[in-house]
């Protein structure tokens, strides 16, 4: 029972860790985060089997990680509320082509990232966003304006 509790906990954890961690996905890791993360299964086996390396230990510790993660996927289903706390919420981090400062350091997302994502969507400036949302994947969404060469020819009456 004691490895169950100790799994528990070290779930919770790791969840707690990867949601402070931030946004980015695992493509935009540092080399150091990816480390980290790596580094960390080691510990996190340690912990939860006090270096128990029986067959037994090894299946219920990833059993109990595997019955918590279905939990989790239940209760966001079944619960809607609960996406905004285990997966977080979409957030606005540019408005009609003004980075919002606030935002952008609490989701630890510099202008220069900002910036080069923007660009690898065909975006030179800041001010041809009308609003950049950073997804809860990390993925930044754009939606840009549309000038008045962007407008189609007005319909011609017919003759």
């Amino acid at each position: 029972m004691e490895l169950v509790v100790r799994a528990v906990v070290i779930f919770f954890f790791l969840w707690a860790v990867t949601r402070l961690v931030g946004r980015s996905t695992v493509g935009e890791l540092s080399t150091f985060q990816l480390v980290l993360f790596i580094v960390m299964g080691d510990l996190v086996q340690q912990g939860v089997t006090q270096q128990d390396y029986s067959i037994t230990s090894a299946l219920v510790a990833v059993s109990v990680f595997a019955l918590l993660t279905l939990a989790l996927t239940w209760s966001n289903s079944r619960f809607p509320r609960m996406r905004g706390v285990t997966h977080g919420v979409p957030v606005i981090i540019v408005e009609d082509g003004v980075p919002v400062q606030k935002r952008l350091r609490s989701e630890r997302l510099s202008i220069d990232d900002l910036m080069a994502d923007a660009r690898q969507h065909g975006i030179r400036r800041l001010e041809e966003i009308e609003l950049a949302v950073l997804e809860t994947n990390g993925r930044v969404s754009f939606f840009t304006r549309t000038g008045p060469d962007d407008d189609p020819p007005p319909d011609k009456p017919e003759v």
